[in-house]
C-alpha cells in the first residue's frame, strides 16, 4: 500500500467553504473578513458580543522532552478535537501559526500530520493571512523610528551602547545574529553593533498574542523598552510616539484566522511565538474565541511541558485569567526509547530496557502537571506501527503507578476515528475538579521566582545567576518591573539548560546568564544556557526539498 505525504493527504481533502465553518462554529458572515474560499479572519468585536455567554472547557495538549523522533502535539491536537466531535461534543481547536524558518529550516510543515491535518496547509505554512509579515514590519518600523531619532538628534539621550531592540526576520538566518551598520557616513545614520531575531522571538509577536483587545494592543505597544539613556532610564516605544503607527500595521492581524481540519472542524490559527525563547502560545484572543464558542477548546503549547505548559499557566493562563480543565501529555514510545539511550535508526526495535530508562521523562512531565500546578492529566501515546504491545503495556503500567491513565491515539492514521478513545477519556477528565495553581507568585523577587522554575519544574539541583544576570535583576526590581511573570529562553531537548542531558536527569545547575524586561509583552525573559533568538540552517535544509510545479502545486512541505 503506498503511504501518502502529509502534503499530498491535504491537497486530496475536498475542503468547506469557510462560510460553512463559520457556521458550524456559531460566527455570522458579518464578522468575517474572507482570503478566498478557505480561510478568513474573525473580527475581534464577536469577543464582546459573547461576552455573556459562558466559557467551554480549556483543554492543554503538551509533550514529552522533544527528540528528532517526533512526538506529535499539532497532530494530537486536531485529531483529538476531531475525536471529541465525533462523540457528539462542540469542539473547536485553537493553534500557532508556524513559522517560515523551521518550515524551510529542519521541520518542514507544521499544521498537524497524516489524517490529523489543518487545512489549507500550504496556505498555513507559508505566507497564511500575512499576520507575521505585519509583526516584523512593526517590529522594523519600531527598529527605523529609533535609528532616526539618534540620527536626527538624539534628544531622549539614549545610549546606543544600550540598545536593547533588535530587527527581525521570519526565517533561520545566522549571518544576521550580530552585524554592524549605519556605515557610509553622516547622512545613512549612525554606526552601531545591532542584530535580527526571527520574528516569532520578536516582542511584537508576544504582544500580539497577549494583548486582550485593540487599545490594549496599543498599550503593551507604547511600554516596550528599547534601550536605555546615559543616566539608566528605560526608552520606550511610546516616547519614540510609535505606538500608533505600530498597531495601525497590526490591526488586522490581531484577528484571529478560521481555517479547518480535514474533517470540517472549524480552527483558530493565530500568533507563533517559540516556546525556548518566548512563551509558546497561541493568541488569548483565539483562545477565548474558541472557548466562547464551543464547549471543549482544545490548545497546545510549544515543545515540552516544562516550556510551553509552563508559561501557558504561569504567563498566558494568569494574565488571561485562564482556568484549564485538563491536560493532555503526548508521547511516543519511539521517542522515549530515545531517551533512553537507543540511536534514531534502531527506534523500530522492541527494546524494553531503554524504554524503562527513558519513561522517567514522560513521568516527571506528569508529576509537573499534576503536583505544581494541580491539574488532571492524561497520557495520550501517538501510535506507530513498529510499537508493540509489550511496550504499550509497560507504558501504561508506570503512568497507572502515578493513578494516571494512558490512552492510545491513532490520530494520525485515522484521523477523529483514531482518536476518540482519548476524547471519552478527556471528557471525563475535564469533570474532575481541580486545584490549578501555579509554580511561583508573582510578588516574589525576580531570583526566586526563576529559582521555583529551575527547582519545581525543571528540578534542578542549584541555579547559578551569573553576575551580569545579578546585576539586571537589582536593575529591573529597581525600575518597578520586579513583580513580572518570568519567560525562561531555554533548550527544549532537555529539562535542563545542556540538550545532551536526555531522560529526566538529577544534580544539574541551571545557569541564567542575563536577562530582559519585556515590559509590553508583560514578562521578564531569563537567557540560560547557549540559547539564541535567531537560529540557523541545518546542513541539508527543508528547503532543498521544497518545489511548485507549473500548475501551482507545492510538494516537499513534509
Amino acid at each position: 500500500m503506498e503511504i501518502k505525504t502529509d502534503i499530498e493527504i491535504a491537497q486530496a481533502c475536498e475542503k468547506k467553504r469557510i462560510t460553512e465553518i463559520a457556521a458550524a462554529a456559531g460566527v455570522d458572515e458579518t464578522y468575517l473578513e474572507q482570503y478566498g474560499n478557505y480561510k478568513a479572519k474573525v473580527d475581534y468585536r464577536l469577543l464582546k458580543d459573547l461576552s455573556d455567554k459562558p466559557d467551554g472547557k480549556l483543554i492543554l495538549v503538551t509533550a514529552i522532552t522533544p527528540t528528532p523522533a517526533g512526538e506529535g502535539k499539532t497532530t494530537t491536537s486536531v485529531g483529538l478535537t476531531d475525536g471529541l466531535r465525533k462523540i457528539g461534543k462542540n469542539a473547536i481547536v485553537a493553534l500557532r501559526e508556524p513559522s517560515l524558518g523551521p518550515v524551510f529550516g529542519v521541520k518542514g510543515g507544521a499544521a498537524g500530520g497524516g489524517y490529523a491535518q489543518v487545512v489549507p496547509m500550504e496556505d498555513i505554512n507559508l505566507h497564511f493571512t500575512g499576520d507575521f509579515h505585519a509583526i516584523g514590519a512593526a517590529n522594523n518600523l519600531l527598529a527605523a523610528m529609533l535609528d532616526n531619532h539618534i540620527q536626527q538628534g538624539n534628544t531622549l539621550g539614549i545610549d546606543i551602547k544600550r540598545i536593547t531592540w533588535k530587527r527581525a526576520v521570519d526565517m533561520n538566518d545566522r549571518q544576521l545574529r550580530n552585524i554592524v551598520d549605519g556605515l557610509g557616513g553622516r547622512m545613512q545614520g549612525i554606526p552601531r553593533e545591532d542584530g535580527f531575531e526571527i520574528t516569532v522571538a520578536s516582542e511584537v509577536m508576544a504582544v500580539l498574542c497577549l494583548a486582550s483587545d485593540i487599545l490594549d494592543l496599543k498599550a503593551r505597544l507604547g511600554r516596550i523598552i528599547v534601550g536605555y539613556t546615559y543616566d539608566g532610564r528605560p526608552v520606550t516605544a511610546h516616547d519614540l510616539k510609535a505606538e500608533g503607527a505600530m498597531a495601525a500595521l497590526l490591526k488586522d492581524a490581531l484577528k484571529p484566522n478560521l481555517v479547518q481540519t480535514l474533517e470540517g472542524t472549524p480552527a483558530f490559527i493565530h500568533g507563533g511565538p517559540f516556546a525556548n525563547i518566548a512563551h509558546g502560545c497561541n493568541s488569548i484572543t483565539a483562545t477565548r474565541m474558541a472557548l466562547k464558542l464551543a464547549d471543549y477548546a482544545v490548545t497546545e503549547a510549544g515543545f515540552a511541558a516544562d516550556l510551553g505548559a509552563e508559561k501557558f499557566f504561569d504567563i498566558k493562563c494568569r494574565m488571561a485569567g485562564l482556568k484549564p480543565s485538563a491536560v493532555v501529555i503526548v508521547a511516543t514510545v519511539r521517542a522515549l526509547k530515545y531517551h533512553g539511550g537507543v540511536p534514531k535508526a534502531e527506534l523500530n526495535v522492541e527494546n524494553l530496557d531503554a524504554l524503562e530508562k527513558g519513561l522517567p521523562n514522560l513521568l516527571q512531565h506528569v508529576r509537573n502537571v499534576k503536583d505544581v500546578f494541580g491539574l488532571p492529566c492524561i497520557v495520550a501515546i501517538n501510535a506507530f506501527p513498529t510499537d508493540t504491545q509489550a511496550e504499550l503495556d509497560l507504558v501504561e503500567a508506570k503512568c497507572k503507578e502515578l493513578g494516571v491513565n494512558v490512552a492510545l491515539s491513532e490520530v494520525w492514521a485515522r484521523g477523529g476515528e483514531g482518536g476518540k478513545a482519548l476524547a471519552e477519556e478527556v471528557v471525563q477528565l475535564c469533570e474532575q475538579p481541580n486545584q490549578f495553581s501555579f509554580s511561583y507568585k508573582l510578588d516574589q523577587p525576580v531570583e526566586e521566582k526563576i529559582r521555583a522554575i529551575a527547582k519545581r519544574v525543571y528540578h534542578a539541583k542549584h541555579l547559578l545567576m551569573l553576575p551580569a544576570a545579578k546585576r539586571k535583576a537589582a536593575e529591573i526590581e529597581a525600575l518597578g518591573f520586579g513583580n513580572l511573570p518570568i519567560c525562561m529562553a531555554k533548550t527544549q531537548y532537555s529539562f535542563s539548560d545542556d540538550p545532551a542531558l536526555l531522560g529526566a536527569p538529577e544534580g544539574f545547575t541551571v545557569q541564567v546568564s542575563n536577562l530582559k524586561v519585556c515590559a509590553g509583552a508583560g514578562f521578564i525573559v531569563a537567557y540560560t544556557g547557549d540559547i539564541m533568538t535567531m537560529p540557523g540552517l541545518p546542513k541539508v535544509p527543508a528547503a532543498e526539498k521544497i518545489d511548485v510545479d507549473e500548475n501551482g502545486v507545492i510538494s516537499g512541505l513534509f
